[in-house]
């Protein structure tokens, strides 16, 4: 059937408004900093049989990951109906760390399932052994409440029995009831979009459209895959530490390119460690789609279409590729940033002109709380300068698309007060063109609390490219006192925490 190009691109519009839609209700229903402030969420439209439509332009760990959770919601639960409504956290079952809980709504037309709606979001504590959720653990147990694929809503009635227990198990009950209420106030407005949508041009032309859009993003990767040189191109590179004092973990790709398709073989990581660390195999699949989808020209539509041509391999029981009961809450963070390098260094060898050097490579969260409340951020660093020019500075890097949460908005909300929130000089690479700085973040405690900071690059340091100079590795401290790059904190009236993120790599020699 021969689709109208016009057509295919206005109906490409509408799904990818629809998820717009979502994303800014969710920013403005939801309670807390982290997704109002920070945008620390997703959504995205799915078809019928749970593959990946159109998304808005969030998070790339999210994006990546969020239909595997979409399928095995369907896979436990069956092809939802009117008025269903499923929840999923678990990182064994799609999902990328506690945190991070995704909700999926069915798109009912005319009493016949036409697609689903999804977003994730990441909420600020879901329980666990430290205020925020972000723990240094040794088991996913000891990271907080892990939901399996479940009914929230059946037949449209809320299972009290769930919502009570996720409830019970947090900090702060008022404020993720209120994030989840948003939540679900977004898949309700991304339903009513595409109810709109299949009205005025009928269900049979979204679904043909719908498909037509995941051929034309395939064609389109297999073109960019295509011009990569035939080859196999190895790249090595490490964590830090796993947070228990294991360290170096190493991560290791082979890309392998054939023509218009390639397979990246991740199987040579280090085997699952004892720390946070551990990553998903959706995770990293998640960071080997992003590498590959920067390729793209701007205009191509991001669907599930982007990734046929592309097999990542993984071995259950690494470091990429976490088995129950492994902790993963820094797999998500840490460990994505670090298959991003690997995946990069990789292709640089086939695409000197086109690789950019690596950025900050981490995301350095912190994560503090006390009575009633808890508070949650990635700090930015610098990006990798690339053969086009310099790197940018003070910006998220790769794997997150957040923003920092504005001093303001923390002095209101929470008893700290940012002292420092400034450009780390001098810390990106040198070179023909120089890496992007780090970012100097300090937070005084106003009242006592406790939590972590899990970061990396501490020890390593982001790698030049074609003769450019490593970026600095990044520093943590409290009251000017030296900690880890994943430690547990505990801050009294006063105490002063300062976040010194890396810059980014430099390139060319200078």
């Amino acid at each position: 059937m021969t689709i109208d190009p016009i057509q295919l691109e206005l109906m490409r519009n509408l799904f990818e408004a629809a998820a717009d839609e979502m994303g800014i209700t969710l920013q403005r229903v939801a309670f807390s900093a982290n997704i109002k402030e920070r945008r620390d969420f997703s959504c995205a439209i799915f078809d019928s049989s749970g593959v990946l439509l159109a998304q808005a332009a969030h998070i790339p760990v999210h994006l990546g990951s969020m239909a595997d959770s979409v399928r095995a919601v369907l896979d436990r639960l069956g092809p939802l109906a009117d008025g269903d409504v499923a929840i999923v956290n678990d990182p064994f079952a799609g999902g990328t760390h506690l945190p991070d809980i995704t909700i999926v709504s069915p798109v009912i037309h005319a009493g016949a399932l036409a697609g689903y709606v999804a977003n994730r979001a990441h909420h600020a504590d879901v329980g666990g052994t430290s205020p925020g959720s972000m723990t240094l653990s040794r088991h996913i147990d000891e990271e907080g409440i892990r939901i399996e694929p479940s009914f929230l809503y059946r037949a449209g009635k809320v299972r009290d029995d769930l919502l009570n227990r996720i409830l019970a198990a947090v900090r702060t009950p008022d404020e993720r009831l209120g994030d989840l209420d948003a939540q679900l106030a977004s898949n309700r407005v991304g339903t009513a979009a595409l109810a709109r949508m299949i009205e005025a041009h009928g269900i049979d032309e979204a679904q043909t459209c719908g498909t037509a859009l995941l051929d034309y993003s395939q064609a389109f990767l297999a073109r960019t895959i295509d011009a990569i040189p035939d080859g196999e191109y190895r790249f090595d590179d490490v964590l830090d530490d796993d947070g228990t004092g294991y360290g170096p973990v190493a991560i290791r790709a082979i890309v392998r390119v054939a023509s218009d398709r390639a397979i990246v073989d991740l199987t040579n990581s280090d085997n699952q460690v004892a720390g946070c660390v551990n990553c998903p195999a959706s995770v990293a699949r998640a960071a080997v789609y992003y590498c590959f989808a920067c390729l793209l020209e701007e205009h191509v539509p991001l669907n599930g279409g982007v990734f046929r041509n592309i097999e990542v391999i993984t071995r259950a029981g690494s470091v990429v590729h976490a088995e129950f009961p492994a902790a993963v809450v820094a797999g998500n963070t840490e460990t994505s940033q670090r298959v991003v390098d690997v995946v990069f260094g990789a292709l640089s060898k086939a695409l000197p002109d086109r690789i950019p050097a690596a950025s900050c490579g981490t995301m350095s969260s912190v994560a503090l709380g006390g009575e009633g409340w808890t508070y949650y951020e990635t700090i930015g660093g610098g990006s990798g300068a690339s053969p086009q020019g310099d790197g940018a500075s003070a910006v998220q890097c790769h794997m997150t698309n957040t923003l920092n949460t504005p001093a303001e908005a923390i002095e209101m909300q929470y008893p700290l007060r940012v002292r420092r929130f400034e450009r780390a000089a001098s810390s990106g690479g040198a070179g023909k063109h120089r890496g992007g700085d780090g970012i100097v973040r300090e937070l005084e405690a106003l009242t006592p609390c406790e939590g972590t900071v899990i970061s990396d690059r501490r020890i390593s340091r982001p790698y030049g490219l074609a003769g450019g100079s490593a970026a600095q590795s990044g520093a943590n401290s409290i009251n000017d006192v030296a900690i880890a790059g994943k430690s547990k904190v505990k801050l009294s009236r006063g105490d002063v925490l300062r976040i010194i993120t890396p810059g980014g790599g430099g390139w060319g020699a200078g």
